[in-house]
C-alpha cells in the first residue's frame, strides 16, 4: 500500500498480520491417536490369525516333501522306506504326536520299527504347533512300488485354540499323499490338545 507522509514523500505502509504457529493442536492429536489404536484393536486378531494359518502352512508343507521324499526313496532305491516321529532327531519314536520332530530313511523288513543306517531326512519339528496321526500310527512306511502299507493315515496341523486354521494331509495305502482341510472334530480336537 503506496501513502504519502507530511514532508512530501511517497512512503510504504505495511500492515503486519499476526503469525499462526506451524504444527497440530491437542485435540487434533488426540483424535489421530484414537483412530489408530482402534486401528490397531481391529488388525491385531486378524495378523494372529494370519500368522498361525502361515505356521500350520509351513508346517503342512514340510511334512509333505518328507512324505514324499520317503516314497521316491523307496522307489527309486528299490528299498522300503520309513516316516517316523522322532523326539531327538536320532532315534524313530513310539508316538503319534510329530511336532518335536521327524526322520526319514529306509528299512528292513526285520526290523520295521527302526531305520537301517543314518536317515537320508531329518526335520527338527514345530514345537509351537499341534501334529497328529490318526489310528495310532507311528510309522509311514512305503514300499519300492510306492504303496504304503497299514491302513490310510490323517496327519492333523494345528495351534492350541486355533481350530479354524488347522490342516491336515492324507497318506492312502496306494501311497498317494495329499493336503487336505480336517474335518470339524479333528480340528476341534487338535485344537485341543490332540
Amino acid at each position: 500500500m503506496v501513502s504519502s507522509d507530511a514532508g512530501g514523500g511517497v512512503g510504504i505502509q505495511r500492515t503486519i498480520q499476526p503469525c499462526r504457529a506451524a504444527g497440530f493442536t491437542l485435540i487434533e492429536s488426540i483424535v489421530v491417536l484414537v483412530v489408530a489404536s482402534t486401528l490397531l484393536c481391529v488388525a491385531v486378531p486378524s495378523l494372529r490369525h494370519m500368522m498361525v494359518r502361515h505356521r500350520v502352512a509351513t508346517a503342512q508343507m514340510d511334512l509333505l516333501a518328507s512324505l514324499q521324499d520317503a516314497r521316491a526313496l523307496a522307489i527309486t532305491s528299490g528299498r522300503r522306506a520309513l516316516l517316523c516321529p522322532a523326539a531327538n532327531g536320532q532315534q524313530c519314536s513310539n508316538d503319534t504326536h510329530w511336532e518335536k520332530g521327524w526322520l526319514v530313511g529306509s528299512y528292513r523288513s526285520d526290523k520295521a520299527s527302526q531305520l537301517d543306517g543314518p536317515p537320508t531326512r531329518i526335520h527338527g519339528g514345530y514345537p509351537q504347533l499341534i501334529i497328529t496321526s490318526t489310528g495310532g500310527r507311528t510309522r509311514i512306511r512305503f514300499q519300492p512300488t510306492s504303496f504304503s502299507g497299514g491302513s490310510t493315515v490323517t496327519f492333523t496341523l494345528c495351534q492350541r485354540g486355533y481350530a479354524q486354521e488347522a490342516l491336515a494331509i492324507k497318506v492312502s495305502n496306494y501311497g498317494r499323499i495329499a493336503g487336505a482341510k480336517p474335518s470339524q472334530d479333528e480340528a476341534m480336537q487338535c485344537a485341543s490338545g490332540g
